[in-house]
C-alpha cells in the first residue's frame, strides 16, 4: 500500500508573542469571570440546532410529498442547504471540542450530523485541525493548499496559461470541493493515500468500518430512499443524481467562500524552514494569513457559525462561535496595545482582496 513520506515536526517561536498571549488569554477568561459563564454551547445554541434539524427534516419530508413535480426541486436543494448550515453550526464547534465539554459526545454529533451532507468528520477533523489549523499557509504542511493543477493559490505552485482565468471561473472549483471531498479525498484519507490517515482516531479494520457505514447511510439518505419513493413519480436516477450534485455544488461554494477567501485575501505564504522552526511565532503567523470579516445584517455571523470571524477562530478555536463577536472585540483591544494588525473588512472588501490576489497568481507571478 503506497504510504506518503511524513513531514518533519514545525514549530513556531512562541516566546515571540509570549507577552500578547497572556494578555489575550487573560482578557477573554475575564470575560467568562463577568459573564459567569463557560466557553461551550449553551441553552439558545442547542435550540437553534434543534430548529435547523427540524428544517432540514422538513425539506427532506417535502421532497418526498412532492410526488415528483416542482417542490421536489425545491425540497432537495434546500434539505442539503440545510444539511449544510447543521455543519457550520455543530460540526465545525464540535470537531473542536466546543459544543460539549465530554469529548464523547462531540464526536457523536459529528458522526451523525455529517450523514446528510455526506463528508467524513474524521477526515475532515484532521485536514482542518491538524493540518489547516496548526499550519495555516504553509506550502506542504497545509493541505488546503494543495496544489490541484486547476487553481493556482500560492507562488509556488505551478502555473499554466489557462490560469490567467482563475479570478473567473474559481467559484466552478470552489463548488466542487464538496463532491471531491466526499467521493475521492475522503476515500484517499482513509486508505492511507494521503498523511491524514495515520492521524485518524479510529485505526484499522474499526475506522474502516466507521468510514463505509457513513457513506453507506449517506448513500441510503441522499440518494436511494429518494430513488425509493419518488421514482415511481418519474424522478430518475439521471435526475436525482444532477439535483443531488447541483445541491452539493451549492453548498460547497458557500462553504469554501466564507472560510477559504479570509486566507487568499491576506496572500501571506509560508515555505517550512529546514530547521523546523518558523521565524515567527503562532499568533504573528496567524495574523498575516487570516482576516475577520463582518457579515451585513451582523446577526447572520451567529447563523454561519461566526465562519466570518475566521482570525478569532484560529485564535480561540475550542472556543464555541457564540462568543466570537465578544472575543474579536478582545482581540481588536489586545492587538491595539501590542501593535498587531487587526482588520475586520466587510464582504465587499474581502472579495475585493481576494480577487486581486487570485488575478496575481493567474499572472503566474512568483513561479519557481
Amino acid at each position: 500500500m503506497y504510504k506518503p513520506k511524513p513531514l518533519p515536526p514545525l514549530a513556531f517561536r512562541q516566546r515571540d508573542d509570549l507577552a500578547f498571549h497572556r494578555a489575550l488569554q487573560q482578557a477573554a477568561r475575564g470575560y467568562l469571570q463577568e459573564k459567569g459563564d463557560h466557553r461551550f454551547a449553551d441553552g439558545w445554541v442547542y435550540l437553534k440546532s434543534l430548529t435547523l434539524i427540524l428544517v432540514c427534516l422538513g425539506s427532506y419530508g417535502l421532497m418526498f410529498n412532492s410526488q415528483g413535480g416542482i417542490l421536489f426541486f425545491v425540497g432537495y436543494p434546500l434539505f442539503i442547504f440545510f444539511a449544510l448550515l447543521l455543519a457550520i453550526n455543530m460540526v465545525h464547534d464540535a470537531s473542536h471540542n466546543a459544543v460539549f465539554q465530554r469529548g464523547a459526545l462531540n464526536r457523536i454529533v459529528n458522526f451523525w450530523v455529517t450523514i446528510p451532507l455526506g463528508l467524513d468528520p474524521d477526515c475532515w477533523r484532521v485536514r482542518h485541525i491538524v493540518f489547516h489549523h496548526s499550519h495555516t499557509n504553509v506550502r506542504d504542511y497545509d493541505l488546503d493548499i494543495e496544489e490541484n493543477f486547476l487553481l493556482r493559490q500560492t507562488p509556488y505552485q505551478r502555473w499554466y496559461p489557462f490560469m490567467r482565468w482563475q479570478h473567473l471561473y474559481w467559484p466552478l472549483i470552489a463548488a466542487m470541493t464538496f463532491p471531491a471531498l466526499i467521493w475521492g479525498y475522503d476515500w484517499f484519507d482513509r486508505f492511507h493515500f494521503t498523511r491524514v490517515a495515520p492521524k485518524m482516531r479510529h485505526q484499522g479494520v474499526k475506522g474502516i468500518g466507521v468510514f463505509l457505514l457513513s457513506k453507506m447511510l449517506h448513500l441510503a439518505l441522499a440518494l436511494l430512499l429518494p430513488y425509493w419513493v419518488l421514482s415511481p413519480y418519474g424522478i430518475g436516477i439521471g435526475t436525482l443524481l444532477g439535483v443531488y450534485l447541483l445541491s452539493q455544488m451549492f453548498a460547497s461554494f458557500i462553504f469554501v467562500v466564507l472560510i477559504l477567501g479570509t486566507h487568499w485575501a491576506k496572500a501571506t505564504f509560508y515555505t517550512a524552514p529546514d530547521s523546523g522552526r518558523m521565524e515567527q511565532g503562532f499568533y504573528t503567523h496567524t495574523f498575516s494569513t487570516t482576516y475577520d470579516w463582518q457579515t451585513t445584517p451582523k446577526c447572520l455571523t451567529y447563523w454561519l457559525g461566526g465562519l466570518n470571524l475566521h482570525l478569532t477562530h484560529h485564535l480561540f478555536p475550542n472556543w464555541h462561535h457564540r462568543h466570537y463577536p465578544a472575543l474579536a472585540r478582545i482581540i481588536q483591544q489586545t492587538a491595539a496595545q501590542f501593535g498587531m494588525d487587526y482588520h475586520c473588512v466587510d464582504a465587499k472588501t474581502l472579495w475585493r482582496y481576494q480577487q486581486r490576489f487570485l488575478k496575481r497568481m493567474g499572472t503566474g507571478e512568483g513561479v519557481r
